[in-house]
């Protein structure tokens, strides 16, 4: 098991300024760090490869679909092949991190809505985005981990189920999904029999309490879903997901009103301590 933190508690881009952030992941006893890769090119990730390698740390990456013509499930094949090239390069700022699995949404634009659930062009025009884009990304070895979202942030994938269902229409070996305790905190009627249902199909965790703020400080009992992911057989990367106010952007989008913790120190440290107790203890 390995333990990450992800950096978009801080920032979008990492720059060099934030590489004391990195110093104290890696104190706190953080394995790795999840790298934002929401613009840039590859040789901006080789900078930042050097500096987490100077860290003494490895990493993941984590993207979204954009928009602007960047769509896996639009009816319009223009912004379906605009995906498929915004994945494309997602891959190829991973591989330059030094990172083998990028994650996040990466199926429908965040926000848009239909008004009603996905249809099966929807369904059929992402599998073939993704399965496109896993067969470049393997070249490279990277693996995509495809997130569902809560119902309140997208309508495409909601559910553990079906991420399941994608990933198995996909049927690529490096073509994944996230399983994220705040989105099925909402969605599952129980995290442990979706993991169950589900082992062997996500590829990545991501660790975030019921309201985005320091892991074990609220309702989601992480003790009982790290002891179903340990008895599912996965060993992967378990990294934590939480948000504040410093950046406006991202408060926007994930809703982020109010204080959620009195500073990032108190989340990163205990967060590690949730993980690494609640992973002896199963």
């Amino acid at each position: 098991m390995r333990f990450g933190f992800n950096l978009l508690l801080w920032t979008a881009h990492v720059e060099e300024e934030h590489r004391p952030i990195l110093d104290a992941l890696k104190a706190a006893g953080y394995d790795g760090a999840e790298i934002p890769i929401f613009g840039g090119d590859p040789a901006h990730f080789e900078k930042v490869r050097r500096w987490l390698g100077e860290a003494g740390l490895a990493a993941t990456g984590v993207g979204v679909m954009p928009g602007n013509g960047k769509d896996a499930i639009s009816p319009d094949p223009a912004e379906r092949a605009g995906a498929l090239d915004h994945l494309k390069w997602l891959a190829d700022c991973t591989a330059a991190l030094g990172a083998d699995l990028v994650c996040g949404p990466l199926h429908q634009t965040l926000g848009r809505f239909s008004g009603r659930g996905p249809t099966a062009d929807e369904q059929k025009w992402c599998v073939e985005v993704h399965r496109e884009a896993a067969a470049y990304a393997e070249k490279a070895g990277v693996a995509y981990s495809i997130e569902p979202l809560n119902r309140f942030e997208c309508y495409f994938l909601n559910t553990a189920a079906a991420a399941k269902a994608l990933v198995d229409a996909v049927g690529a070996p490096n073509h994944g999904y996230l399983y994220d305790t705040f989105h099925f905190h909402i969605e599952e009627k129980s995290q442990v029999a979706a993991i169950a249902a589900t082992a062997g199909t996500f590829n990545h965790v991501h660790i975030s309490e019921n309201d985005r703020g320091t892991p074990g400080s609220g309702q989601i009992d992480f003790a009982t879903i790290i002891r179903a992911l340990r008895a599912s057989g996965y060993d992967g990367w378990m990294t934590v997901e939480a948000f504040g106010s410093a950046l406006p952007d991202i408060a926007a989008a994930t809703r982020v009103w109010r204080p959620l913790f009195d500073k990032p120190e108190d989340v990163y440290l205990g967060a590690i301590r949730v993980m690494k107790e609640s992973w002896e203890r199963a």
